[in-house]
């Protein structure tokens, strides 16, 4: 198969806008974006949303209704909503999305970590907004929670409204949760994974480790799918390395501000036709919308609730 799954991520929820003044934050914005990426090549854009005047990350899901509504409208791209939220949002609220809009794609993080962002606060001369500072800060004694509890629930919340997660992998012992949860009936198949590399808390971004990890998830789950993304500098290189290997690959400004060394990206879309450029130069082609739905076996944009 020579079809490629270009996932672009819009906005996150680790950045701030002090970091870079092309980060998406109001909806307006992140429906642009959307669009963009498409018309770059991306199958699938993954979705956070922030507060419009302030940038500070959250759950809002009448602006999650809004962008979905507006982009359905302009474009066939499969929108891939957080249930990661904000640091620090309540589980409760961070599943919302996938029974207010019943989409065909949701995250799902299948294991707690120190997820540390306290570090990257040193690059940043000045703050736009006071909230930015101590957001950051508070990661260094952070835990983010996605116990075997709150999976399951997910799941139960994800699968009732005929959604298909997307299993977010930051560490190899994710793989054994997300494999126990295969053999007890809670996760169904086909698999997706996305193997998410270098955030100082999880896996060192390395092709080694890459490696470890798919070749970990064929024996412990067998058949899957699987995509790439990676913090900062590392993106394009793990991203290449997974098309490599066979799967797939994420790009965007949630998980880097840059396109190239010292070079900001004005657009997820510069990054995503930067890594669909490389595709091609190696026999690949990027999956339209449509293809990237049966390739993952999601249940099409008739079917969603926006």
């Amino acid at each position: 198969m020579n079809k490629r799954i270009f996932t672009a991520a819009l906005t996150g929820a680790i950045h701030t806008p002090s970091m870079s003044p092309y980060l998406p934050i109001t909806p307006e914005q992140l429906i642009e974006e959307a669009v963009r990426v498409r018309e770059a090549g991306a199958a699938v854009a993954h979705i956070h949303v922030r507060d419009p005047q302030t940038g500070l990350p959250n759950a809002d899901q009448a602006i999650y209704l809004q962008i979905a509504e507006e982009v359905k409208r302009r474009c066939d791209i499969i929108l891939c909503f957080t249930t990661g939220g904000k640091l620090g949002e309540s589980a409760e609220n961070r599943v919302r999305v996938a029974s207010t809009l019943k989409p065909e794609l949701t995250s799902l993080n299948a294991g707690s970590l120190n997820f540390a962002l306290f570090h990257i606060k040193d690059n940043v001369p000045e703050w736009k907004h006071d909230w930015e500072k101590p957001y950051l800060e508070g990661t260094e004694d952070f835990i983010f929670p996605n116990t075997f509890k709150t999976m399951r629930q997910y799941l139960e919340i994800i699968h009732a409204n005929g959604a298909k997660p997307e299993f977010e992998i930051y560490d190899v012992g994710m793989i054994n949760n997300l494999a126990f949860l295969l053999q007890k009936g809670i996760a169904k198949r086909p698999v997706y994974l996305q193997f998410v590399l270098g955030i100082l808390g999880g896996m060192p971004a390395t092709l080694e480790n890459l490696v470890f990890l798919v070749n970990t998830a064929k024996r412990q789950i067998g058949e899957f799918e699987f995509s790439v993304c990676a913090a900062g500098r590392h993106q394009i290189p793990m991203c290449t390395g997974s098309l490599i290997l066979g799967g797939h690959a994420r790009v965007g400004l949630e998980d880097s501000l840059y396109l190239t060394k010292g070079v900001l990206a004005k657009s997820s879309a510069e990054q995503v036709t930067k890594i669909v450029t490389i595709a091609r130069e190696l026999g690949m082609e990027p999956a339209t919308p449509d293809e990237a739905r049966q390739i993952l076996g999601l249940k099409g944009l008739a079917k969603v609730g926006f």
